[in-house]
């Protein structure tokens, strides 16, 4: 048994993109406990509730974090809506999953960046935000925005897509997914990322189920979930399979994520194809009276959102569980047992956030 020391990681890291503190207990170079500390970027974002109309709100919960806006301002409009028992227009639905993914594209290709600069490889991080770009720029397009796009309102969206700007945007996806594939290619086969990542931070099947893994920390262990097969705004209307992957380490939620990438390509595809005609929002009236549970699959993940309304026009409680908030479990799982210098790249490979985290 060799000398056991308590080494400090983080809040601040070159490696961490996210302010996340670990107390690492080493047994010479293997980790042997991680003993997590987060609340660095608290904001008492839910407590807001109580003080900012239901209609401004939904502004407040986009800033819960830039990455994932559109989805916390899209599950907040959808638990509205169940509370108001709205109707939401059947061109909304596909215009909200088309930014949707477009969301999870924009996170992914963020998040291999990420990874590319942990590996040390500065020229494929700068060819994925170069891709990542592709994505904003269709958003500010679209939108208005390329970070806070406040296009959701309960009984459906602000703004709409036409014909020729979604034709637009499929060519673009044509020609980034065969950018996609030579650069995808790099992370699936080059010698030094599978090194790095095959066989390090494995999470069994089973300990995924039992630690609320969710996402592509789950799925990258064989568990068969998406909040997206729910049938959620038009994802009814688009085929596609749950990627996951049964090598259950590192490398295995990299190629999960790769996967995902190609999988948002040909949903917006199919949207585009079949969206219909028709209005775009309606018209929501009174105040709302009631609660709701809303489920929704986060770029990280299955994200539940609860709001309970009084009849006043202020929210009597509201909550947000966010991916990374569970996923944190099996982070503290997987780390005991590997090298201290796997503990940057393990991190990177749950994809945080704590900013989701510290609501």
């Amino acid at each position: 048994m060799g000398e056991r020391s308590v080494v400090p990681f983080g809040p601040q890291h070159p490696v961490l993109p996210e302010p996340i503190h670990l107390d690492l207990v080493l047994e010479d170079e293997k980790v042997i406990e991680a003993i997590p500390s987060i609340g660095f970027v608290h904001r008492g974002l839910e407590q807001l509730a109580e003080k900012r109309d239901f209609n401004n709100y939904q502004y407040v919960i986009e800033r819960i974090c830039g990455i994932c806006s559109f989805k916390h301002g899209m599950a907040y409009c959808e638990a509205l809506e169940r509370i108001f028992d709205a109707e939401v227009p059947e061109r909304a639905t596909y215009l909200r999953s088309i930014w949707g993914e477009m969301s999870r594209m924009h996170s992914h290709l963020l998040w291999l960046g990420l990874l590319a600069d942990a590996f040390g490889f500065d020229a494929l991080f700068m060819q994925c935000w170069r891709m990542r770009e592709k994505i904003l720029d269709m958003f500010e397009a679209s939108t208005g925005g390329r970070v806070i796009f406040s296009v959701n309102k309960i009984g459906g969206v602000l703004k709409d897509m036409d014909a020729d700007m979604l034709k637009s945007f499929v060519g673009i996806l044509d020609d980034m997914e065969k950018d996609l594939i030579r650069l995808t290619n790099t992370f699936l086969n080059d010698y030094t990322v599978e090194s790095r990542l095959r066989g390090v931070g494995i999470l069994s099947k089973d300990d995924a189920i039992r630690l609320g893994a969710v996402g592509p920390m789950a799925r990258a262990s064989g568990v068969n979930i998406d909040m997206r097969k729910l049938g959620y705004e038009a994802y009814s209307n688009a085929e596609f399979e749950i990627i996951t992957s049964n090598e259950c380490d590192g490398y295995a939620r990299c190629a999960v994520r790769i996967g995902e990438l190609f999988q948002s390509i040909s949903i917006i595809k199919q949207l585009a194809e079949k969206i219909t005609d028709g209005e775009i929002a309606n018209s929501i009236k009174g105040m709302p009276n009631g609660e709701a549970f809303v489920r929704v699959e986060q770029p990280r993940g299955e994200a539940i959102y609860y709001a309970k309304a009084n009849g006043t026009k202020f929210l009597e409680r509201f909550r947000v569980r966010t991916p990374t908030f569970t996923n944190l479990e099996a982070l503290i799982h997987i780390l005991p047992g590997s090298e201290f210098a796997d503990v940057p790249l393990q991190i990177l490979t749950i994809d945080p956030c704590i900013s989701c985290t510290e609501r």
